[in-house]
């Protein structure tokens, strides 16, 4: 019973987790489009920013992995980790020295186009930071959820298993007591019997 509750509790969050892993795969795949468009081939900042979109593209595929293979939590959450450290480098990279980011991403496009690509990944990489942090976070409570289920389910098979063994060891009890009276019956039966037998043997000895 607590197994079921434990399940039906943790399906929203599941339900609400890939939901939030798609927003962010879409995120992650609109982050390359502003560094392309800035200059092709990019520099090394925009490879920089399109090795932070391609973690979390991988954080995403992982988050749905995860979810439908129950794959390993530690492997998840380490990805995530590192989506969201190079997310929070680029957000201040582009966010506190856009003049210098501009320069090293060497665009050769219109000053002003180019500033509002920059300005267009910053604010992709920030909507990228939130939604990592609340899959993060989110992906830490399914966790919990699901390791109380498991215990749910480990403390219901063992008192399972007691009651099986006490239930055995009261019927093997209450068979070695019925065989045990069994045969004190037949004893006293054969005891009568013979009891009986000799007694009648005795009485014809002595009339005879």
């Amino acid at each position: 019973m607590s197994a079921v509750k434990s399940r039906s509790s943790c399906s929203f969050p599941n339900l609400l987790l890939s939901c939030l892993n798609f927003v962010l795969f879409i995120l992650s795949a609109a982050s390359f489009a502003p560094v392309i468009l800035l200059r092709t081939p990019p520099t090394s900042l925009g490879l920089a920013f399109l090795v932070i979109s391609s973690t979390s593209l991988a954080s995403s595929f992982v988050g749905f992995y995860a979810h439908l293979t129950r794959f390993c939590f530690v492997t998840h959450v380490s990805v995530l980790l590192a989506a969201l450290s190079g997310q929070v480098l680029g957000v201040l990279a582009l966010f506190t020295k856009e003049a210098a980011s501009l320069s090293l991403l060497g665009s050769r496009r219109d000053p002003r186009e180019a500033k509002v690509l920059v300005r267009l990944e910053c604010g992709v990489l920030t909507a990228m930071l939130l939604m990592e942090v609340v899959v993060l976070a989110l992906t830490c409570a399914v966790h919990s959820c699901l390791v109380r289920e498991y215990e749910g389910l480990g403390a219901e098979r063992d008192a399972t298993e007691k009651k099986r063994s006490m239930r055995m060891a009261r019927v093997q009890e209450e068979s070695t007591a019925n065989a045990a009276k069994v045969a004190e019956v037949k004893a006293k039966e054969l005891d009568e019997r013979m009891r009986c037998k000799y007694g009648q043997w005795m009485k014809t000895d002595f009339e005879g």
